[in-house]
């Protein structure tokens, strides 16, 4: 066989190896590898989540969508008043990973201090990435109800849409940025940016939410 006629016979079987390597590398982690995401859509009336129970419940089903079922999944969100719950309580020791299986914190700790939660990071169940403050629409605000430190609110104002449960324009609820920019008083927050505008999905809309949230994997 000469060289050329090898050339030719062997030339399309390098090409399709090189592209099924290439293609490895870039698709996502098996979900069952999973432990961390963002909803990628959220029930669609506003910050009513159905209680905490609701939020976990979604978490629950958008992961047993990709494959990661075989885990009790919990949305990272407080609750105010008698018995209230702290979201940093709710979400197990980690570590945690994306869909894509990169580490977003090791521990509770590193998780509210010196994390790996960005946009190219903080992806949907999918691996999709969540549009931020330069993308149209900005859907960067993600529910969270819970101070800086992952603990619930104290006093009397309304941080978490009554327990989760409004869906009106009374009330409101603390969000959070995922691609850690934009305003309010820690714009680069990612659990505990600014207020919402009530509880509607407009009103989170009118601020650049979609009412997602972020859910973990209790481990």
């Amino acid at each position: 066989m000469s060289c050329e006629t090898a050339f030719r016979v062997l030339a399309p079987v390098v090409l399709v190896s090189f592209g099924a390597s290439a293609q490895a590398q870039t698709t996502p982690s098996s979900g069952a590898n999973m432990t961390f995401f963002i909803t990628s859509v959220g029930p669609g009336k506003g910050a009513d989540l159905g209680g905490l129970e609701g939020a976990d419940r979604h978490c629950q089903s958008l992961a047993s969508a990709v494959g990661a079922a075989g885990k009790p999944w919990r949305a990272y969100l407080s609750t105010q008043g008698p018995g209230a719950v702290n979201a940093r309580d709710r979400i197990g020791r980690g570590p945690w990973q994306n869909a894509k299986g990169e580490v977003i914190a090791k521990d509770v700790d590193e998780l509210h201090g010196s994390n790996n939660l960005t946009k190219p990071t903080a992806v949907t169940e999918t691996g999709g990435v969540v549009k931020g403050r330069v993308d149209t629409p900005n859907t960067h605000d993600i529910l969270t109800g819970s101070q800086s430190t992952g603990r619930a609110f104290t006093g009397n104002e309304d941080m978490t849409c009554g327990n989760w449960t409004k869906s009106g324009a009374d009330g409101g609820t603390m969000l959070g940025h995922h691609d850690r920019m934009g305003g309010g008083e820690d714009p680069t927050s990612w659990s505990a940016a600014h207020r919402s505008r009530g509880c509607s999905q407009d009103g989170l809309r009118s601020t650049g939410g979609a009412g997602l949230f972020y859910c973990f994997a209790a481990n």
